[in-house]
């Protein structure tokens, strides 16, 4: 059997040992040693199962994974989050649906420090639900700002799944930072433009409060430096070369910590379920990533990806349309695999396919955190309807699935405007 063949039997192999319920990591790394036993020799695979977990977890650029986490964390349960949804609160509230506008923008600045969607969506739905539930907003509406707003943590730095592309795709971490911002900037206005459709056509869904003063509004900003502050510093120290991502994500999470415990939000137990949770979420990622370089150790033996790459240039087809069979391809999994999995078991295979068609991997990259957002938010898997459904216990899945419908077609917008206007995410980078 060729080597090709057998790269194409262990996806196989992988997918239905992950139908089965087998844990994706341990999925990927069975599949990975088998087929590198079958192709090399036993002795390779088990070196391969010693060197790659400690070489994985010796990495210095995958160091930057877990402090990003756990600036995430104490941002958490700093409360940031509620200053946030203050200030979006009193200066969009009195527009149509600006509660749930306000949502989606105290959303997009809290993941500016946290990098997960899954942190964002589960704080600000604490945060926003309820106050949408005393003025009556529609349930559908309400859990599908939240949701999707959530989902802008894969999109605006730092994201955890750009920091994991960077690493398969050897790119710069704050490159790929920069060509998030104005994609994630326009996302954010088309979520809250979708909001705002919605309650034109159907006003019910969101009945109008009150306005405030002028000098509410400002004094809402009172709150917000922290967050500025963090973004700012770690930023800016990655986008000017004052010092590299993992040392940015460091200095962000003591400032994170100090900021936290100076206004006294951060308690002695607090801090220890921040350490806690960051522990756990870094150890599930570690895990993953390790099965994912073993299955890609086995993919590189089989020349899969290269194979596939020279295939589908050579097919004389529009490379557009090849872009969009990828895309479509990602979404389709998206919507079975959580997101960090997909991403490690596909950028492998499709990235040589994109390189040879002449694509940039910066914007590429950029692609793929849109279409994970669309995942996170889809049926069956829909990881942030999941969280979203377990902090509004009283609404039923399907009417948060049924909120979520807008918002995906906002994401289709935005992934054809990144197709169409490359510069998007690539304007920021190039003047680095």
């Amino acid at each position: 059997m060729s080597p090709v063949a057998t790269g194409v039997i262990g996806i196989g192999a992988l997918f239905m040992l992950l139908a089965s319920g087998m844990p994706v990591a341990f999925a990927m790394g069975l599949v990975g040693f088998v087929g590198s036993c079958y192709l090399i020799s036993m002795d390779a695979g088990l070196s391969i199962m010693g060197i790659v977990p400690y070489s994985t977890t010796a990495a210095y650029n995958l160091s930057v994974l877990p402090v990003f986490i756990l600036m995430g964390q104490f941002a958490m349960y700093g409360g940031f989050t509620k200053d946030l949804y203050r200030a979006a609160h009193k200066w969009l509230g009195h527009l149509p649906g600006g509660l749930a506008m306000a949502t989606i923008g105290a959303c997009a600045g809290f993941s500016a420090i946290s990098g997960s969607s899954v942190v964002t969506a589960a704080t600000m739905g604490e945060v926003a639900l309820p106050e949408m539930k005393r003025y009556e907003y529609a349930p559908s509406l309400a859990t599908g700002s939240v949701a999707a707003g959530g989902g802008l943590g894969i999109l605006i730095p730092p994201s955890t799944i750009f920091i994991i592309y960077c690493i398969l795709a050897e790119e710069s971490i704050g490159k790929l930072f920069a060509a998030g911002i104005l994609p994630g900037l326009l996302l954010t206005v088309l979520l809250m433009l979708s909001v705002y459709v919605q309650v034109r056509h159907n006003p019910r869904l969101a009945p109008p409060i009150p306005k405030v003063s002028n000098r509410e509004k400002i004094g809402s900003f009172k709150g917000t430096w922290q967050v500025l502050l963090l973004f700012g510093i770690v930023m800016g120290g990655i986008w000017t070369g004052v010092f590299t991502a993992t040392e940015g994500a460091a200095i962000g999470a003591s400032g994170a910590f100090l900021l936290a415990f100076a206004s006294r939000r951060l308690s002695w137990r607090e801090f220890l379920s921040s350490l806690k949770q960051a522990a756990q979420t870094s150890a599930m990622a570690f895990a993953i990533v390790i099965g994912a370089m073993i299955f890609g150790y086995f993919l590189s033996v089989t020349r899969l990806p290269t194979e596939l790459a020279s295939w589908m240039a050579g097919l004389g087809l529009p490379r557009y349309l090849i872009l969009i069979v990828v895309i479509l391809t990602l979404l389709l999994l998206g919507c079975v695999m959580e997101s960090l999995s997909m991403v490690l078991l596909t950028i492998p295979i499709f990235l040589p396919v994109i390189e040879a068609l002449g694509f940039d991997t910066l914007w590429f990259g950029v692609l793929v955190a849109l279409v994970v957002e669309m995942g996170v938010i889809t049926p069956p898997v829909g990881l942030n309807v999941y969280v979203i459904s377990g902090v509004a216990r009283d609404v039923p899945l399907e009417v948060i699935f049924r909120g979520i419908f807008p918002f995906l077609l906002a994401v289709m917008i935005c992934i054809a405007l990144m197709i169409i206007f490359p510069q998007l995410a690539l304007f920021l980078p190039g003047i680095l």
